[in-house]
């Protein structure tokens, strides 16, 4: 890989200390001491790894002895002198990268439209006592446009009801998702956290949720935000290594049961002042088969 090549300075094993230090200078977002989004980071931190390894390819690209790989599905770019070229494809985009077509058919004329869009996460809404299998399913499910949002049929040439869901269309290798456990409320004029107990599995099957009915992950991290606020707290992570689950806690690392996990699922009352440890970001890793 031509990244590899080039950066070997830019490789390597880095203190979490030190990595937080050099997020801080390069990100004016991260550089005081407020509470930061976990999620947030996540984008931040994948856009700008992306920035970083698409520039050192294209800087390698300018050897005649390299050549940067391509998008598959991906939409080419217009060069200088009329040519095309695909954008380039790093090891982000492989391993947390998918697509998502979203569909519109028409109730008029049966014609479906149909619209492709990459993803590198999953932002679901929770609900109370549920599980991330039904979170998913809602997320997925059909949609009704009528009334004033009825959809416009180019082969009708007029507004029509409509059905609209969305299917994954190319599962990611790491599917990755963020549990919308922060919402605005208008009473309040505030964000507050929803501490919902949300049952995740050790396995997940997408089902009817993918073109590939027989896609299968297992979850190996997740992302835990302690506290009762949004605006207050701490993270700490549970990462599947070798075999082993083990936990993170800033400097702190310790084995732990994978029974620990089942503790991080929420509260099954809204008001509930013991736990405030809740998965915030699963992780799962794709199963044999095609990513």
């Amino acid at each position: 890989m031509c990244v590899i090549t080039l950066a070997k300075k830019r490789t390597g094993v880095l203190a979490p200390k030190r990595f937080v230090q050099r997020v801080r200078k390069q990100n004016e977002l991260f550089r005081s001491y407020m509470h930061q989004d976990a999620h947030e980071f996540w984008n931040f931190l994948v856009n700008d790894i992306i920035d970083i390894l698409e520039e050192d390819c294209r800087t390698a690209n300018s050897s005649p002895e390299t050549t940067p790989e391509e998008v598959s599905n991906g939409a080419a770019n217009a060069l200088a002198n009329g040519a095309r070229e695909r954008p380039l494809v790093t090891l982000v985009h492989r391993t947390f990268q998918g697509i998502l077509t979203n569909e519109t058919k028409c109730l008029m004329c049966d014609t479906i439209t149909a619209k492709d869009e990459t993803f590198f996460d999953l932002s679901i809404d929770v609900e109370q006592n549920s599980s991330l299998t039904s979170c998913l399913k809602s997320f997925f499910s059909t949609e009704i446009l009528n009334g004033e949002d009825k959809f416009f049929c180019d082969k009708c040439s007029s507004l029509q009801e409509a059905h609209k869901r969305m299917k994954i269309k190319k599962a990611p290798h790491v599917l990755v998702i963020h549990l919308k456990r922060f919402k605005y409320v208008e009473q309040l004029s505030r964000h507050k956290k929803l501490s919902y107990r949300v049952v995740y599995p050790l396995e997940l099957k997408l089902g009817s949720m993918s073109e590939d009915a027989d896609c299968e992950y297992s979850l190996f991290a997740v992302v835990v935000h302690v506290g009762s606020s949004p605006n207050h707290g701490h993270y700490v992570s549970q990462i599947k290594s070798h075999g082993n689950w083990l936990s993170f806690d800033d400097d702190t690392v310790q084995i732990s049961e994978e029974s620990t996990l089942q503790t991080f699922y929420g509260s099954s009352r809204e008001h509930c002042g013991g736990n405030t440890d809740h998965g915030y970001i699963l992780f799962y890793e794709r199963l044999g088969g095609k990513s």
